[in-house]
């Protein structure tokens, strides 16, 4: 008996590999790479000189990329373009594992929306602010009017100088006619040093040196005290307790001039951290309540603060603002913040408010109502 067999045929297909479109293996790129750059970014920012560039991203970035990431998934789908199961997973992976290392580095102001009773009798008013080469391309006389109706009690400034272009580098001038700035605030003590300025109707007790400063001679002109005085400490006496207050001013961390570019990033990398130590050890021995504001050139996701805000209280956590940025002012949106209000647990802050210069200057002004607490 005879079987009859089939002629044999060609073996059974396997499982077909999906082909991945250019836009498919463009957005996993960006996922994937947006994680490593975040994972890199908690890493290396405030430790490595050269992370000062990426550190110019701004701090919003490291909630709004992985987000429109994510959001590419459903809107492919939407589009009937949809991701394969596999990339699809790997972007939403990657963009959840970005937001979790990034968002506390993305300057949100968690207290926005919290409820805060009106400010008790006897508050304070800070204003810190920097001016901008004081009024050299401004109306002088409106500037000034600009200043008095802040009516702060203290003044924080800086940038009081001048800059002469044609010197490059060593620009630094001082600011002219001092006479003038004592007459539009009578009953204001004035402490100046190099470019910092700080105005106070309580009486000035000392203004120690720190940082660099310190280190300063006597005699030094006006162009190494500009460099080496980046941080004005000035004690006021607020009724019968002391409060010191630190005018900063942190060297900018870039110049877009290509000679020696990454030669200056880091050359300024090593005289932000020089002024950061001194700041950190005269706070350390300060018993004092105090109260540090200016223009750090340092955004929230920038690791060179992390050491100061552990210690302290920052100012912005009583505002309004659910992303507090105060640079550039003017037509272009403010997205990166520079400028910082940060206080001792012996310091109150009832109000926190960035508010916009008349075109005087291209950073906001900082106004911070606080009292001192009680000591315990």
């Amino acid at each position: 008996m005879s079987v009859a067999t089939r002629p044999a045929g060609p073996p059974p297909a396997g499982p077909t590999r999906t082909r991945w479109c250019p836009a498919t293996r463009l957005l996993c790129a960006a996922a994937l790479g947006w994680a490593v750059l975040t994972g890199l970014h908690r890493a290396l920012t405030g430790r490595w000189w050269f992370w000062l560039l990426p550190d110019l991203l701004p701090p919003a970035a490291y909630l709004l990329v992985p987000v429109a990431l994510a959001a590419a998934v459903p809107a492919a789908r939407a589009l009937r373009r949809p991701l394969p199961a596999r990339p699809a997973t790997a972007v939403l992976a990657a963009a959840a594992t970005a937001l979790a290392l990034g968002l506390p580095d993305a300057g949100l102001n968690r207290y926005a929306w919290a409820s805060r009773p009106a400010p008790p009798p006897g508050t304070l008013t800070v204003l810190a602010w920097n001016t901008g080469y004081w009024d050299q391309h401004d109306d002088p006389e409106a500037f000034l009017r600009f200043l008095v109706a802040q009516r702060a009690d203290v003044y924080l400034l800086q940038e009081h100088l001048y800059w002469d272009d044609a010197a490059g580098l060593a620009g630094a001038r001082p600011a002219p006619d001092p006479d003038r700035l004592r007459r539009a605030f009578p009953g204001y003590t004035l402490v100046a040093r190099g470019e910092l300025l700080t105005l106070s109707r309580f009486p000035v007790v000392g203004h120690p040196a720190v940082g660099p400063d310190a280190d300063l001679a006597a005699d030094a002109d006006f162009g190494r005290v500009f460099t080496a005085a980046k941080v004005l400490r000035t004690d006021l006496r607020v009724g019968g307790r002391l409060l010191s207050t630190y005018n900063v001013h942190l060297p900018v961390q870039v110049n877009l001039a290509p000679q020696r570019f990454l030669g200056y990033v880091r050359e300024r990398d090593a005289a932000r951290r020089a002024q950061l130590a001194g700041l950190r050890a005269d706070l350390a021995a300060n018993p004092n309540p105090v109260l540090v504001a200016g223009d750090f050139n340092t955004t929230a996701a920038m690791g060179d603060l992390r050491p100061l805000r552990d210690r302290l209280r920052d100012a912005a956590d009583a505002g309004s603002d659910v992303y507090p940025a105060s640079w550039p002012t003017g037509r272009l949106p403010a997205v990166w913040r520079l400028d910082w209000t940060l206080t001792s647990r012996t310091v109150r802050v009832h109000r926190y408010a960035l508010g916009e210069p008349p075109g005087l200057s291209d950073h906001r002004t900082q106004t911070a109502l606080i009292t001192l607490r009680e000591e315990s």
